[in-house]
């Protein structure tokens, strides 16, 4: 992290490690691993012999996961109890 530390707390950095990438997505780095071998996260970048994720990369593909429900689904709040 001492690579990072020269950047404003307000700034996230734009390319990231493996274990930052799984954990900018909540999920275990094998997890990660499984979604970039099919395909549903992108492939590293490389940096010499560093692999590196693009953050918006990782922003579009977690955008185009699947929503629970699928297509079909109601996202609208109705059934949320309002407090």
């Amino acid at each position: 992290m001492a690579r990072q530390s020269a950047l404003p707390h307000s700034l996230a950095p734009r390319l990231v490690g493996r274990e930052a990438a799984a954990a900018y997505l909540a999920i275990s780095t094998t997890k990660f691993d499984e979604l970039v071998r099919d395909g549903r996260m992108p492939r590293p970048k490389c940096i010499d012999k560093r692999r590196v994720w693009d953050v918006r990369l990782l922003d579009a593909a977690a955008d185009a996961l699947p929503t629970e429900g699928g297509e079909e689904a109601d996202d609208t709040w109705d059934d949320i109890d309002a407090a």
